[in-house]
């Protein structure tokens, strides 16, 4: 009897064993589309803090197109990786990467654009944590009403640039939600101008707001609203270089990374007045968390949180970081 006892509490040890090499085995993927943007830096980093914390091997790619997306999801795969948080370089890749995640036997959670089937439908099966995107537009364009209120600007002398990426959902809700924000006080409609850019960095976010400003040179004022604040630098930068100044231009992008740190923390200050800071730390940290935890049983994460923003300028950022656990 004795020694089956002692066998028993082997094999249990033996168990027990084998499952904290189990847990300790996780591994998973982010997977971002623009790797080289101060957002995603950001979120990698914040997930490497929980890899860190957790105790899960985390490999950060970045996926540019659906070719390199569905390489890398294979890649995973061969790593025996159990899963991928996903910034899709195209939200209409839903399907795509649903049936990869599903071929590899691989757990995937959606990150800032929500994934949506052929006919455009958010894909219920993937979880995400991602933004209103139209709510934090309108808490861009309320920011900025705020301001030309402050300054006494007179609107019917004010153009707003609204550097636009239509063709990403996410982007049309922000930069819409920030416009109807300027409309619903007052702001002339005929004043808005569209500057479509071919990419969401600084560079192609210049390029057309500078066209935008050498077609309307009539403006006395200038507001600027983007996808992120990397658009709306890049206005701030095209309007400085046609000698447009500070105190003739508010810029407020979103999400509050490094990049607008940099700027609101400059001697003088320039024509980008704020962001509404997103918490990079929670897209990052708590998605890879949220993973692990599925990945182990230990819970199932929610199938969609919206988190919120606040809007950061150079007087009160230390507050807002503060407040966002930045």
């Amino acid at each position: 009897m004795k020694r089956h006892l002692i066998a028993a509490a082997a094999l249990c040890l033996l168990a027990a064993s084998q499952l904290a090499q189990a847990a300790d085995a996780v591994k998973i993927g982010f997977l971002v589309k623009q790797a080289e943007e101060p957002w995603f830096q950001d979120e990698w980093r914040y997930a490497e803090q929980a890899a860190k914390d957790k105790g899960f091997a985390l490999v950060k790619i970045g996926v540019p197109n659906g070719e390199k997306m569905i390489a890398a999801i294979d890649n995973l795969a061969a790593q025996k990786a159990q899963g991928f948080v996903i910034c899709a370089p195209d939200v209409k890749l839903g399907t795509a990467v649903e049936r990869a995640a599903r071929r590899n036997n691989m757990k995937v959670i959606s990150v800032d654009d929500r994934l949506v089937d052929g006919s455009g439908k958010p894909i219920a099966s993937i979880p995400h944590m991602g933004i209103s995107g139209y709510a934090i537009g309108k808490q861009v364009g309320e920011g900025i009403v705020a301001e030309i209120k402050a300054r006494k600007w007179n609107m019917a002398e004010v153009g707003a640039i609204r550097v636009a990426y239509d063709q990403l959902p996410t982007a049309k809700e922000r930069t819409m939600g920030a416009i109807d924000a300027l409309k619903a006080a007052g702001f002339v409609a005929a004043n808005v101008i569209d500057a479509p850019q071919a990419k969401t960095d600084t560079e192609s976010a210049f390029n057309a707001a500078n066209i935008a400003l050498t077609k309307n040179a009539r403006f006395k004022y200038w507001v600027a609203v983007g996808l992120n604040d990397e658009a709306v630098l890049g206005a701030v930068r095209a309007a400085e270089g046609r000698g447009i100044k500070a105190d003739s231009m508010i810029g407020v992008g979103i999400g509050g990374a490094k990049a607008a740190e940099n700027e609101l923390n400059k001697p003088a200050a320039t024509g980008f007045f704020g962001s509404v800071m997103i918490s990079a730390k929670e897209h990052g940290y708590q998605t890879s968390v949220n993973l692990v935890n599925w990945i182990t049983g230990k819970a199932v994460p929610p199938a969609e949180v919206q988190t919120k923003g606040m809007l950061m300028t150079r007087a009160n950022q230390a507050e807002v970081r503060k407040q966002m656990g930045q």
